[in-house]
C-alpha cells in the first residue's frame, strides 16, 4: 500500500503529525459561523461539517474498528452519512445530497473528532502492538484530511460566491505581495532520452503515483512560470471563448452549453474585471496566476497562444530537482509572503494534457482502500504542482491530482509547453 519514512515511524513524529493535521482543519473553520457549517451550493462540493465529520470517520473506520477491539461507531449511521464512495463498506449517502444532513449537528460532530482523537492517540502512546499496517494506516489517514483541507477551502469558496452579499472568509488573503514582479515568459528546453516517472515508496506516496518506471520523451520545452491574469485577458478579448477553432469538441460543447465566457468567479462590472476570493469581490490582479478554469479553457488558451500543455511525464522530469517552494495553504491562512519567480509547487494547480490512467505494472490496493484512487481512473485528467491551498508538506513532485476536464472550482490554471526538433 504505502510505506512511511523512517522520521514518522517513530510514535512521537506521527502523533505530532496527526495532531498538527488536526488542529490545522480546526484553524480552517474557525472564521465560520454557524450557518456555514451546512451549505451545499452544488452537487461537487459538501458542506464544511461534512468534511470535519468524514475525515474523523476514515480514522475510525479504518483503523479505531480494527485495531480497537469491540469498537462501535461514536455516531450512530457513521459508516452511511460519512462515507464518501467506499462501496464496499456501505452504501454512501448520496453525494449531492449531503447539505440535507441537518443531523448529527456541529456540535456533536465537533465532539466526534474530540472522541476518535482521543483513541487514536490514546493507541499511538499507550499501545505496545502497533504494527507497520497500523502506522500506514494513520500516515494514509492524515494525508487523506489534507486533501480535505484544500477541499474545505475550494468548496467554501464555491458556497460563499453563490450569495449576492460577496461574503469574506478572511480578509487580505488570495493576493500577491505587493514586493512581487512579474518574470517575463522564458523556456527551459529538455533532449530526448529515458526518463524515471514515479515512486517507489521511499517516502509517502499514494498507490496512483507507483511504480517508478521509465518515460520516452520527444525534445519539448516547458515555460518558467504560470499563465497570468493579464495574458488570459487577452485571450478573452481576442474572443477566445467564441473561437471554435481554439476548442476540443466537448470543450466547444461545454463552453455553449454553460454559456462560459471568463473564468469562473469572474465579473465584468463597469469596463473592468473582478474576481470573488475568499476575501470578497475584488479587481482582477493581472500579475497574479490565472486559476479557476477547467482543462478545456486551458488547452484552448494554450492552442490560442501558439503552444500546448505539457504531459504529467514532461511536467514531472522538468521540475525533478526543483525545491517544493510556493504559496501553499499555509500562507493563505497565515498571510505569509511567497515569491511569486518560485511558483513552480504551490500557487494553481496546473493542467496537463495527460489522461489520468494507471502507471506500467501498478496493482490496484485489496479491499475498501482499493477504492481510493484506482476506480477513478477514467475521463480524467492530471494536474500537477499543488495550490495555495494545498498544505505545504502534503505535495512532492510525483503527486498527481486529477479532476474532470470541465472542473472549475479548483484552483488550477495553465503553465505552457512547446514542441522542440
Amino acid at each position: 500500500m504505502i510505506i512511511i519514512s523512517s522520521l514518522t515511524k517513530s510514535r512521537k513524529g506521527l502523533l505530532e503529525q496527526y495532531q498538527y493535521t488536526r488542529n490545522l482543519t480546526l484553524k480552517i473553520v474557525e472564521p465560520l459561523e454557524i450557518e456555514d457549517f451546512g451549505i451545499q451550493a452544488m452537487a461537487d462540493v459538501s458542506p464544511p461539517k461534512w468534511h470535519l465529520a468524514h475525515t474523523t470517520w476514515f480514522f475510525e473506520d479504518f483503523i479505531l474498528m480494527d485495531y480497537k477491539p469491540g469498537h462501535n461507531h461514536f455516531l450512530k449511521d457513521a459508516r452511511n452519512l460519512f462515507n464518501s464512495y467506499y462501496e464496499t463498506l456501505s452504501k454512501p449517502f448520496p453525494r449531492s445530497k449531503r447539505g440535507l444532513i441537518s443531523r448529527p449537528t456541529v456540535k456533536e460532530v465537533l465532539d466526534y473528532r474530540r472522541a476518535v482523537d482521543t483513541e487514536i492517540i490514546t493507541l499511538l502512546t499507550q499501545s505496545d502492538e502497533l504494527d507497520e499496517k497500523f502506522l500506514s494506516l494513520i500516515q494514509l489517514g492524515i494525508h487523506h484530511e489534507q486533501q480535505h483541507q484544500e477541499l474545505l477551502i475550494t468548496d467554501l469558496k464555491f458556497n460563499f460566491s453563490i450569495n449576492p452579499l460577496k461574503p469574506v472568509y478572511k480578509k487580505d488573503i488570495e493576493h500577491l505581495p505587493e514586493h512581487s514582479s512579474l518574470p517575463s515568459l522564458k523556456w527551459t528546453y529538455f533532449q530526448e532520452g529515458l526518463t524515471t516517472i514515479g515512486t517507489n515508496n521511499k517516502d509517502f506516496s499514494f498507490d496512483n503515483e507507483q511504480p517508478a518506471h521509465k518515460h520516452y520523451l520527444y525534445p519539448y520545452a516547458i515555460a518558467n512560470r504560470p499563465v497570468t491574469n493579464g495574458e488570459y485577458i487577452e485571450f478573452i478579448e481576442k474572443e477566445g471563448y467564441k473561437t471554435p477553432d481554439y476548442w476540443l469538441s466537448d470543450g466547444w460543447a461545454t463552453v455553449n452549453e454553460k454559456n462560459w465566457q471568463a473564468p469562473l468567479y469572474w465579473e465584468y462590472i463597469d469596463g473592468t474585471w473582478y474576481q470573488f476570493t475568499l476575501s470578497g469581490l475584488k479587481p482582477v490582479e493581472k500579475n497574479q496566476p490565472i486559476t479557476h478554469i477547467s482543462f478545456y479553457e486551458a488547452d484552448a488558451y494554450a492552442r490560442w497562444a501558439g503552444y500546448r500543455l505539457p504531459t504529467e511525464q514532461e511536467w514531472e522530469h522538468a521540475f525533478r530537482n526543483e525545491p517544493v517552494e510556493g504559496k501553499f495553504l499555509e500562507n493563505l491562512l497565515l498571510n505569509e509572503s511567497y515569491e511569486y519567480a518560485k511558483t513552480i509547487f504551490g500557487t494553481v494547480w496546473e493542467w496537463t494534457c495527460s489522461p489520468y490512467t494507471p502507471y506500467p505494472q501498478s496493482a490496484r490496493l485489496e479491499g475498501a482502500l482499493g477504492e481510493y484512487n484506482a476506480k477513478f481512473m477514467s475521463n480524467q485528467m492530471v494536474l500537477r504542482g499543488g495550490s495555495s491551498a494545498t498544505p505545504r508538506n502534503h505535495i512532492r513532485l510525483n503527486y498527481r491530482n486529477f479532476f474532470h476536464p470541465d472542473k472549475r472550482w479548483q484552483f488550477s490554471g495553465i503553465r505552457l509547453a512547446k514542441e522542440e526538433k
